[in-house]
């Protein structure tokens, strides 16, 4: 017997199925799938939120000191005038800054192997471009993730099942985070 399932996929294929479902399932909190997939993506997602909870507090706190350039009242840099050179100003703050411990920083790059990078992109058709971001998923995992599954000994998904899909009356079912 297997120890996974093939899902009818070539390999490259299924595994960036894989990758994909579970990047979304991590950061929306529930996908809807078949059956057999949604094992699947449950398979890759107990461990990496059993490391995320075992890492979550493996970090330690340094205070820098870091360089920021002097912005007006519409948000522009200030500057002035050096030798006949315009000159951007710069304030000295200190930032207080998360530092991974070595054991976090290699779980870190554990769960940046498997997840795609996600990009949030305003629904607002004006400045849509402007107003993208990048979602950091292995933050949220140690951040939101990790604390809240802590005290919990695995069971992370809950799979409920919608019934047959209509093309080709395979299992349909919701994965969710509990």
């Amino acid at each position: 017997m297997a120890m996974y399932r093939k899902l009818g996929k070539a390999t490259k294929v299924r595994k960036a199925l894989l990758r994909n479902q579970v990047t979304q399932l991590l950061y929306k909190g529930r996908i809807v799938t078949t059956e057999q997939r949604a094992r699947e993506i449950k398979k890759i997602v107990e461990p990496m939120i059993t490391l995320a909870a075992k890492e979550s507090s493996n970090y330690e706190t340094v205070k820098v000191t870091a360089k920021v350039p002097r912005k007006d009242a519409d948000g522009k840099r200030v500057k002035e005038e050096k030798d006949g050179k315009k000159v951007t100003v710069y304030d000295q703050i200190e930032k207080e800054i998360k530092k991974d411990l070595p054991s976090r920083m290699n779980a870190r790059r554990k769960l940046l192997r498997t997840l795609y990078p996600v990009t949030e992109v305003p629904a607002e058709g004006k400045g849509r471009k402007r107003g993208t971001k990048q979602v950091d998923l292995v933050e949220k995992l140690f951040e939101t993730y990790g604390p809240k599954y802590a005290s919990r000994n695995g069971g992370y998904t809950r799979i409920i099942k919608l019934g047959p899909r209509k093309g080709d009356a395979a299992m349909m079912v919701v994965l969710e985070l509990v």
